[in-house]
């Protein structure tokens, strides 16, 4: 508007001058108003710069980005509320509802390795060997069964070994440490003393190379993180129920096999690629038979034996591995909401007595304090420390001692 306004002036003022005069005046005044015009829409520019940069200066300080961050930027910025040409307008993410971990140990365990009693340097007694070099050996103080050179394979030690020695519902697990190369196999069947039965030949659940994969047959899944470390302790976990199978690595369901093509009859670890250079470590390993859901057993014996809630060793700290049975605890109490519990902790023969009965005290309430963390009112909960006072084995074997560590919810 104002450019138009000068221009009309400069013209009626043309009108009275000389015709040489007019035009060099018209010549100049035309490139100076042209000049102007340049002149201001430039600084318009310039101001429109200065403005998205004092943004930027401020988004930079507020974020703590460097320059050239903000310049980037500023190059996305929008006048509009419409989406950039290319690019689709945002939606909302579905919601995903997804059980990832649901696996709860058998109640009766039936084969236990915690290699208390073994010596640094020899054959783990409670094992046969199959092939390979396999010894006990020291890993940051705590003992492992280290799987050595020529593919090493072992099997639980049975006085009846060609037998069947796993139930319609049972549990694997145990705790592997993974090299950064190589794979490890748990075959569901004795490779030294059974045949496998599977007419496919399919029968191994295999910590897949790279380590953060499993695969059965053609069921494969990886868990679902990409920050994994290289070398590591991973736990594997087994459940077998009437031909379903599903397995885990860490708390993340990996295999889900609704039908099973053979009838698992024991258990072989076997490990490929290994040598004295890549060096896989087994560690807690427990077999145990399954049993009825926790909301019948409270009916049917007004108590719950769980020997799937884990601790650190002479600790109350929970373990990982815990949440599966702590979670249907939990469940039960949501949707049982006149439940209450005396929430009971024990342990085995080995120890001080004293020891035993403050630990067992200590680690009773830590499960409850989980529960109240989880929204369940104080007031369904008690604790109680038994230590070593009331076994349910009479602590002879490894396996009666590991029944014996256990924590009971008592029907209150």
């Amino acid at each position: 508007m104002k450019q138009s306004v000068i221009f009309s002036v400069v013209l009626a003022l043309l009108i009275f001058l000389s015709p040489e005069v007019k035009s060099q005046i018209k010549v100049d005044l035309k490139g100076k108003i042209n000049q102007e015009a340049d002149r201001r829409a430039n600084q318009k520019t310039e101001q429109g710069i200065k403005n998205v940069f004092k943004k930027k200066d401020k988004k930079e300080k507020d974020d703590g980005k460097s320059a050239d961050d903000a310049t980037e930027e500023a190059n996305d910025v929008q006048t509009d509320e419409q989406p950039a040409a290319g690019k689709e307008s945002k939606t909302a993410s579905p919601v995903l509802s997804w059980s990832k971990y649901d696996f709860v140990p058998g109640d009766i365990v039936i084969f236990e390795d915690n290699l208390q009693n073994e010596e640094n340097g020899e054959f783990p007694s409670r094992w046969d060997l199959v092939s390979g070099n396999v010894e006990i050996a020291q890993l940051d103080g705590e003992k492992v069964i280290m799987m050595r050179a020529a593919q090493p394979t072992i099997v639980p030690y049975f006085k009846d070994p060609g037998e069947d020695h796993l139930p319609d519902v049972f549990t694997v697990e145990l705790d592997l440490y993974y090299p950064g190369d190589g794979s490890f196999s748990i075959y569901l069947y004795d490779r030294k003393n059974q045949e496998s039965g599977s007419p496919t030949g399919y029968t191994d659940l295999q910590v897949y190379w790279g380590g953060n994969e499993l695969l059965l047959g053609t069921a494969r899944s990886k868990y679902p993180s990409e920050n994994l470390p290289e070398k590591r302790w991973m736990h594997i976990s087994i459940a077998y129920t009437n031909g379903k199978l599903k397995a885990y690595m860490d708390d993340t369901r990996l295999i889900n096999i609704p039908r099973l093509d053979f009838d698992p009859k024991g258990i072989t670890l076997y490990t490929y690629h290994a040598s004295d250079d890549n060096l896989f470590y087994v560690k807690n390993v427990r077999i145990a038979k399954g049993g009825v859901k926790y909301y019948d057993r409270v009916m049917q014996d007004g108590k719950i034996i769980v020997n799937g809630i884990r601790f650190d060793v002479n600790k109350s700290t929970l373990k990982p591995e815990s949440m599966g049975a702590i979670n249907e605890i939990y469940t039960l109490l949501k949707d049982n909401p006149e439940l209450k519990f005396c929430v009971e902790g024990h342990t085995d023969s080995q120890g001080d007595d004293a020891f035993n009965m403050k630990l067992s005290q200590e680690r009773a309430e830590s499960v409850k304090n989980t529960f109240i963390k989880f929204g369940i009112s104080s007031d369904r909960l008690t604790a109680k420390g038994w230590g070593e006072s009331k076994p349910i084995s009479n602590n002879a074997s490894p396996e009666d001692m590991a029944n014996n560590r256990r924590v009971e919810f008592v029907k209150i």
